[in-house]
């Protein structure tokens, strides 16, 4: 008799989409669950049955075992599969899932509490030999007793939540003076997102790489590792880019570091799909970083290069069945490269960005896991990691060259996102020849400007306003002007920068704009055929009364507003960056502030963003308190 017939996929986005593909094309029917901020999720849709759970806050729904578990109860689900985040590193899920009589897709509730704790994880690995990096996995957690260990370990240090990943609750400290600020954010940061405030510490490794090894076992007693993953491309301790294999990888390294992994999957008896992280420094030596009981996102350049999907190999473990291939069947082929997208403004320190999706175009030729649709709103209530492109080639520069070319053929509008910064990253020198470490980004993109619009794409937008109003008026370009040798004036703002264009109508409905020749431009209300300076070009847009979104750039037309005076440089008003919660609130009307000085704390998209005066004075007023949900630009605090 089958063990389950029927998955609820306990998660959201686009790994419920990926699980979904894997279970049904096994015949296997499924369950999504979803907030009222997901009510109309593409990962909604795809399933056979939905259950709504709860509001959008993860705590009142994507969290919320019982209402989880009464979503499997009603729809008659005999598994769950948990995803990755939320609650698939959870052992109290697992044991209550077990406990409802449902099969857990995932390893043992054990095996999850031990290496969920990167405290006590650290202190397992240890004892069976692996090696690790030094630091500081004790109980005692106060202030006195981290900073007296902090000073034995030295400085720059790690401060890392124990029972945390994804870079929440993990900060560098780079100087005493820094400690005890650090440990408060990282302590708050780590109960908000995991539910646990421990923390523990480490010496922070001069330019290592980050590798890390795939495991899988069964529950006959075997375990094996399919290769390892290169994960050093990151920004704020998050993943951005991941490749396999390591282009530093030799055979013999390769085989130590995976029967490292084995020596750590063996020491909690581990079944199913799991991760072994390590760092790698310059001269080959490896430490242990951390244990993922879980599938994770970087899991598609895995079975690119191995030709196997997880996702199936999960089921079949969990449904009692071995592990169809022994270490000695296992073979590597090709490479594989992953990055990605977030909504997120890498010119504002990667601040997560809201919004809605107005159209989103996957890049064909390449594989990519998302869970969007158009018309979909980006809240502020989960991670802001909207899809993985994926690409495979016979080497790694056929592989880089591929999924370069996706990243920048991908069609996404109506929300900021590291789209520009991932092509970017894709053709720097040193990524091409796999010269880089986990510092990458921040030695050379550590002032990533704003984005300007090119001469050609203001051209455009100019066009497309004047075709658009010229449509309105059922004329063709040069037939509803009363004087149409007069030239037509636009002021359109790019980020606040306001730029005037001038359009002139010359015959046979040909634009010049800002001295650039524009012809044959026709459109469709989402595509522009256009010839611009003899050159043909097909760009995809969106025009909304006067935003227009291009690709990379959002124009707003200004042309009939009157010019506001522009802020002063050091504003005395605090407002919310973007949608999100207030956790802290740090100054009370009429206390007196200096610039730089912590004002606010906002919580958004899983992450603790500071808020700070922009000028010295004191406080006129503070319009908000610990708790607060606030929308984008909304005034939180003003100083005189």
């Amino acid at each position: 008799m089958p063990t389950f017939t029927k998955i609820l996929i306990a998660n959201r986005g686009e790994i419920a989409c990926r699980i979904q593909r894997t279970a049904q094309a096994l015949g296997y029917r499924t369950v999504a669950v979803y907030s009222d901020a997901d009510a109309q999720a593409l990962h909604v849709q795809m399933a056979d049955e939905a259950v709504h759970i709860g509001p959008a806050p993860v705590q009142q729904s994507y969290l919320n075992i019982p209402a989880i578990l009464d979503a499997a109860r009603r729809t008659g689900a005999d598994a769950i599969h948990p995803g990755y985040g939320f609650l698939s590193e959870n052992p109290d899920f697992a044991r209550a899932c077990q406990q409802a009589g449902l099969t857990f897709i995932g390893p043992s509730p054990q095996a999850i509490e031990l290496m969920g704790s990167k405290r006590r994880s650290k202190l397992a690995m240890l004892e069976a030999g692996v090696p690790c990096i030094a630091g500081y996995q004790g109980s005692a957690q106060d202030d006195g007793s981290l900073q007296r260990e902090a000073e034995r370990i030295g400085f720059p240090l790690m401060i890392k939540a124990s029972a945390g990943g994804g870079g929440r609750g993990m900060r560098r400290v780079q100087q005493r003076e820094d400690l005890l600020e650090q440990l408060r954010t990282a302590r708050s940061e780590a109960l908000n997102a995991f539910g646990s405030d421990e923390l523990i510490l480490e010496q922070a490794l001069i330019e290592p790489r980050h590798v890390e090894i795939q495991l899988f076992g069964d529950s006959h007693g075997q375990l094996i590792y399919l290769g390892e993953r290169d994960c050093s491309i990151q920004r704020r301790h998050q993943k951005i880019i991941e490749e396999a294999p390591c282009p530093v990888m030799t055979p013999a390294l390769r085989q130590a570091m995976g029967e490292a992994a084995l020596k750590a999957g063996r020491a909690v008896d581990y079944v199913g799909a799991g991760t072994v992280e390590f760092l790698l420094d310059r001269d080959g030596r490896f430490y242990f970083l951390e244990m993922n009981t879980r599938l994770q996102v970087e899991h598609p350049v895995t079975e690119l290069i191995t030709g196997l999907d997880l996702v199936n190999w999960q089921l079949q473990v969990a449904a009692g069945q071995p592990l169809p291939l022994t270490q000695a069947d296992v073979s590597l082929s090709g490479h594989a490269m992953e990055v990605r997208l977030y909504a997120e403004d890498p010119a504002q320190g990667f601040l997560p960005q809201t919004g809605e999706v107005v159209r989103w175009e996957p890049a064909a030729g390449v594989r990519v896991d998302h869970g969007m649709l158009e018309g979909q709103c980006i809240s502020p209530f989960y991670d802001p990691m909207l899809g993985k492109i994926i690409a495979h080639g016979a080497t790694r520069e056929e592989a880089r060259r591929k999924l370069l070319r996706a990243v920048e053929d991908t069609l996404l509008l109506g929300v900021a996102s590291n789209q520009r910064l991932l092509a970017d990253l894709l053709k720097h020198a040193d990524f091409i020849d796999g010269d880089f470490s986990t510092g990458f980004i921040a030695e050379h993109f550590s002032d990533i400007p704003r984005h300007t619009a090119s001469a050609e794409q203001l051209a455009l937008a100019a066009a497309l306003f004047y075709r658009h109003s010229a449509a309105r008026h059922h004329q063709g370009l040069s037939g509803w002007h009363n004087n149409a040798t007069l030239p037509w004036r636009y002021r359109l703002a790019v980020n606040d920068d306001i730029q005037d264009i001038t359009v002139s109508v010359l015959e046979h409905d040909r634009l010049q704009v800002n001295g650039l020749d524009i012809s044959h431009l026709t459109t469709d209300g989402r595509w522009a055929t256009l010839v611009i300076n003899g050159i043909r070009r097909r760009v995809a847009y969106h025009l909304e009364g006067t935003q227009l979104w291009l690709p990379s750039v959002t124009v707003i037309n200004r042309t009939q507003q009157v010019a506001a005076r522009q802020a002063d440089v050091g504003s005395g008003t605090v407002k919310a960056p973007m949608d999100g919660a207030i956790v802290d609130v740090r100054v009370s009307t009429g206390d007196r502030v200096t610039q730089g000085q912590l004002l606010l704390v906002l919580e958004a998209m899983k992450m603790e963003h500071p808020l700070k005066a922009g000028m010295d004075g004191v406080v006129k007023g503070v319009q908000v308190i610990a708790g607060d949900q606030v929308r984008n630009r909304q005034v939180l605090l003003e100083i005189e």
